[in-house]
């Protein structure tokens, strides 16, 4: 990849979710916060079809999804939820067209990603997808053709852009050691080999026409040798949730020009701390790291530690403000 051709990040942004319901209202914020690194909100408190997997099943191509007591199913045919989460779809892009006028730069839309996809979405028989092999790798083609359609369309609503796609991955772990409950709940799934896990990835990463791809994940334990073996530009997680055994993993993602997307405000209503504060361990992680402090601006961007659509519409705007000032923060005073 050139330099030229290099993806680029701007220094802080949000990772999806956000209170209300009100489209119009949430890409207002999301774009007028973050000039150079806006987002495409989702709403969940609209109800199923807003949720993270209603959302990402009305985008899957050839396959339909329903809403069951016990959660996504897959069915035969567009039912009025695959409708209803596709509405909403558009009405957000709607949103998103009216709020980019003219608009040059970086910007991120997120979808679920492929193994937390297959985890929470049901077989038609009530078993997760992740039961059955053939069905995985089905319903990874199926997301990769719906996530083409989706990116184009985003493209051409916002023909300047640069789109960043953020695949979902909270179950990724659980996928990975076999955690993830069977429907009756007494049992786990077997863990997914990690190649098969590893080659999905980037399989799915691979299918939009090079816009880079970061994997969010607010679990513990994010696999970040993993995911940069995949070939993603950028990885998200939870800052609170590192430990010193991740050191290793971090480094080697940083030397070798992969994207940190340090989740360092909190994602529910609480006090927050001062811009420099918020990232006061990011810069303690660099120099037990033994990295450039100049590095940190190009290699970091500051965002909320999860989505934000449990804190209220207050809470959320000023998580969001603050991830902006202390990513300026971390710029102005590296060391």
């Amino acid at each position: 990849m050139s330099e030229n051709s290099q993806p680029r990040f701007g220094p802080a942004t949000g990772v999806g979710s956000l209170p209300g319901d009100d489209a119009r209202e949430a890409v207002k914020t999301a774009t007028g916060t973050f000039e150079d690194f806006p987002f495409l909100p989702e709403l969940p408190a609209r109800g199923p079809g807003a949720d993270m997997i209603g959302r990402t099943a009305g985008m899957l191509v050839e396959l339909y999804a329903r809403v069951e007591p016990s959660g996504w199913r897959l069915g035969d045919r567009p039912g009025r939820d695959t409708k209803r989460a596709r509405a909403w779809l558009g009405e957000d892009l709607d949103a998103l067209e009216e709020f980019t006028q003219g608009y040059q730069g970086s910007l991120k839309v997120q979808a679920v990603g492929p193994w937390t996809l297959a985890a929470a979405l049901e077989l038609r028989g009530g078993e997760a997808v992740l039961s059955d092999a053939g069905a995985c790798r089905d319903l990874a083609a199926s997301l990769a053709e719906g996530l083409r359609l989706h990116l184009a369309e985003v493209r051409r609503r916002v023909p300047g852009a640069r789109v960043v796609l953020q695949l979902d991955e909270p179950s990724l772990t659980a996928v990975l050691r076999g955690r993830v409950r069977t429907a009756s709940g007494y049992r786990t799934h077997r863990a997914v080999d990690r190649q098969v896990v590893e080659a999905t990835l980037r399989d799915v990463a691979g299918a939009h026409g090079g816009d880079p791809v970061v994997v969010h994940s607010c679990a513990p334990d994010v696999p970040f040798a993993l995911l940069r073996r995949a070939g993603v530009a950028g990885v998200s997680f939870d800052f609170s949730l590192l430990t010193e055994r991740d050191d290793d993993a971090l480094g080697e993602a940083v030397e070798s020009g992969t994207r940190l997307f340090a989740g360092v405000v909190p994602g529910t209503d609480g006090p927050l701390s001062d811009p420099a504060g918020s990232v006061m361990g990011v810069r303690t992680l660099w120099r037990r790291l033994g990295l450039r402090p100049e590095l940190l601006a190009e290699a970091v961007t500051v965002t909320p530690s999860c989505g934000l659509a449990g804190a209220s519409p207050a809470y959320a705007r000023r998580a969001l403000a603050q991830c902006v000032r202390a990513a300026r923060s971390l710029a102005d005073n590296p060391e």
